[in-house]
């Protein structure tokens, strides 16, 4: 069975994550409010592999990432 990826949520916690490049297909990476963040490579790790590339990480748990691996 295919697990079903929404990509205007977030793969860890199912919030809208506020995807730019989801929210108009088409659009630009370039403008999506991650686009200046490097992501660290423990958070990116918990993403299910079917939602890996697919859907993006919301803001509240890439804050909650950096906080807790010294990042902010």
């Amino acid at each position: 069975m295919s697990e079903l990826v929404e990509p205007t949520h977030c793969p860890l916690c199912g919030q809208p994550n506020a995807c730019a490049k989801a929210a108009a297909p088409g659009g630009s990476a370039a403008e999506c409010w991650c686009a200046a963040l490097r992501f660290d490579a423990a958070l990116l790790a918990r993403v299910p592999a079917a939602s890996a590339g697919r859907a993006c990480i919301c803001q509240r748990c890439a804050r909650a990432a950096a906080g807790a691996f010294g990042g902010g």
